[in-house]
This record gives C-alpha cells, sequence and structure tokens, in this order.
C-alpha cells in the first residue's frame, strides 16, 4: 500500500503537538472501572494538565464524569475561570498568605496548613463578606507542605470553629503509593486523625492515581486522579488488581524542512556527537530543546517517517533535530512522528532515568496544540 502522506495539518510552524480527546474520553473510562465507585474522583489539571493544555480539556474531563479540578496555584485556577470553567477547583499547592483574597474572588478552594492560613481568611472574610472555602492539608509523610501529625487534630477543630471558614475538605498525599508498607503507615496516621474529628460533609481525599487505582480506603470520599487522565501510567503497587488500558493523549510531529547528504566521515550538529558512516540522507525538522525535547536524548530515540522507523542523529540542537532517514522515500513536508501511542514518552523518560509527568511537562506552549478526535 503506498502511503499517503498528510497534508491537512495547518500551523505556523512546521512543528506541533496533537491531543487526541477521544483517547482522554477513553481513559476516563477505564479509570472508573477500577477506581472505588462510591467515591467522588477530582482531575487534576496542574502544569497545564501536565503539558496537554488545561482549558481545552477541562470541559471534556468534566463531561465524563470528574467531579472537581484540582490545580497547583491561583493564577491556575484564574486561567480555567476566565475560560468559563464553573466547576469546583481546588488549588493543590501552597497558597500565598496576601493572595488568598484573589482566591475568594475566584471561587476557588485553597489549601490551608498554617495558623498564618487561617489569619489570612479571615481577613479575606472581612474585606469581602464571602467565607474562603478551604481543605487542610495534612502531612502524613511526603515531608513537603502541610500541618503536622501531632497538630493536625486541633488545627482541624481550630478552622472548624472559625465562622469566617468555610471548610470543604481534609486532604493528605501519599508520597510512595508504589510501596505498600509505605503507604500502610501514612493511612495508619491519616486514620487516627480523621477518627478524632467530626468530618460529617467534609472531603475527605488521600489517593493520587496509583493510590486511586490500588486501594480502596476507609475514611476517604473523593480520590485524585492525574496522570492517568492523559493515558500514562504511574508507577503500581504489587497489590494492584487491574491496570487500565490507558491511550496516551500526546503525539509530536515536525514537517521536514531540509533533506541533504552527509558523506562517509562527515559530522552532524554541534561537535559531531554522529558521523556518517557512509553517505546517508539527513532530514532536519524545527524541534528542538527549547520545545521540550531534552538534548541528553541526542542520539537515543527514534521516529517514524512514511511508515518507516528512523533514527534521530547528531545533538538536539535549541530549535531544529536531524533524523536518518536512508532508504525512506520522503521529501520536504512530509511529517516526521517523534511521540505517539507507539512511540511513547516513557521511552523517553526511561533513557532519561526521569518519569512521563516530567517530560510531558516539558512541551512548551511554543508548540502549536491541535486537538482532534
Amino acid at each position: 500500500m503506498k502511503y499517503v502522506r498528510q497534508t491537512n495539518i495547518n500551523t505556523h510552524r512546521d512543528a506541533w503537538v496533537e491531543i487526541n480527546i477521544s483517547n482522554l474520553e477513553h481513559n476516563i473510562k477505564e479509570i472508573k472501572k477500577i477506581a472505588p465507585s462510591d467515591k467522588k474522583l477530582l482531575g487534576v489539571v496542574k502544569a497545564d494538565a501536565y503539558g496537554h493544555g488545561a482549558v481545552m480539556l477541562a470541559p471534556t474531563i468534566l463531561a465524563n464524569g470528574i467531579d472537581m479540578l484540582g490545580v497547583a496555584s491561583i493564577d491556575e485556577g484564574v486561567d480555567l475561570r476566565n475560560a468559563n470553567i464553573n466547576c469546583d477547583i481546588l488549588v493543590l499547592g501552597a497558597v500565598p498568605v496576601w493572595a488568598v483574597e484573589s482566591a475568594v474572588n475566584a471561587n476557588l478552594n485553597i489549601s490551608i496548613f498554617s495558623l498564618e492560613h487561617i489569619k489570612a481568611c479571615i481577613n479575606a472574610y472581612e474585606r469581602t463578606g464571602i467565607k474562603p472555602k478551604v481543605h487542610i492539608k495534612i502531612d502524613t509523610g511526603m515531608n513537603r507542605i502541610g500541618v503536622s501529625v501531632d497538630s493536625a487534630v486541633d488545627f482541624i477543630k481550630k478552622v472548624q470553629n472559625c465562622n469566617e471558614i468555610d471548610l470543604k475538605g481534609i486532604f493528605t498525599h501519599l508520597a510512595m503509593a508504589e510501596d505498600i508498607s509505605e503507604t500502610e503507615k501514612q493511612i495508619d496516621k491519616w486514620n487516627k486523625i480523621i477518627s478524632q474529628i467530626n468530618t460529617k460533609d467534609l472531603l475527605l481525599h488521600v489517593q493520587n492515581t496509583a493510590g486511586t487505582l490500588s486501594y480502596d480506603l476507609k475514611n476517604t470520599n473523593m480520590c485524585r486522579v492525574g496522570i492517568a487522565l492523559y493515558g500514562l501510567a504511574p508507577d503500581f503497587p504489587q497489590c494492584v488488581k487491574h491496570i487500565p488500558n490507558l491511550k496516551p493523549l500526546i503525539s509530536l510531529k515536525g514537517r521536514i524542512v531540509n533533506i541533504h547528504e552527509a558523506k562517509d566521515g562527515e559530522g552532524v550538529s554541534y561537535s559531531y556527537t554522529y558521523r556518517a558512516n557512509g553517505t546517508r540522507k539527513i532530514a532536519t525538522i524545527p524541534v528542538g530543546y527549547a520545545d521540550g525535547v531534552p538534548r541528553a536524548l541526542s542520539n537515543k530515540i527514534f521516529a517514524e517517517l512514511n511508515g518507516h522507523k528512523i533514527k534521530q542523529v547528531g545533538n538536539i540542537t535549541m530549535d531544529q533535530m536531524m533524523f536518518d532517514i536512508t532508504g525512506v522515500d520522503a521529501e520536504i513536508g512530509d511529517i516526521i512522528t517523534i511521540l505517539d501511542a507507539n512511540n511513547s514518552i516513557d521511552v523517553w523518560a526511561k533513557i532519561l532515568n526521569t518519569i512521563n509527568y516530567e517530560l510531558t511537562c516539558r512541551l512548551k506552549v511554543r508548540l502549536p496544540r491541535i486537538y482532534t478526535r
């Protein structure tokens, strides 16, 4: 079968990211098959939905049964509000005390864990007449942010007795959801705290993606799911019974802007980390490390061109990279697919000894986003 070249993608750059919304819908269905059916779901869309585009994906996430959204900062929440996203939104990260009033005005739920936060909430109420909506963050072992286990019960009761604050929930975060014994230590601390307070009408959430798909915990009524929404898997514990059939949303593509020959022994790109063994046909596309493709992947990754697997060669530069397309029928304007469901970002993560989360977040906004079904 003759390969049909793609010509229907029009952008202002010869490089772009494609996001498959149908795969997002599929992933949510897969998650809901496994997640505890009696618990609400919070969809984490921080870091621009892990690089996928929070504003564009939020309506689909909500339309497919996710109950509320989670972001990292007030600015991220305001961006969603400006796009007419009207669901409950929780700022999961630490909110500056001077910005609490901004969160109140944007109708955002915020995380609190200090006396300074309580004072800031009271001040915001006195200025606006609106009670700040808050979730109390407890540090059960992440050692990042949150009220300490020893102080948690007193802190929660203090907030509950504060008429100027609308307490909506309490939560913690699993540091090693992939490790059963470490997770049990955190859950034990959580249960001891929750058993000492009145939790009526409160959202109680502990599980991240791995926890949601691996554990059904008591003393919780909501789970937070992030990376699985986007078709990528976290590290799971051995106890996981069902791993969802996830489909990555993201593809990274670039059009060939130049084809030339490198003669035997000639180097390609900076520092000549690749030299041609015989005459090789070299194609260039306008994607580089400024777009989020790490330079450390140079000479280590493969892509697809007109049905053929091709190797990236030479150092990846700020705005461009080269591929050996010797033996492939190709011309300027043809599309090289660097990432897709068949060439997952998990491969990159393994090469770089990192996690898929980091790499999707690196794909910069200067790459146009095209949303497909």
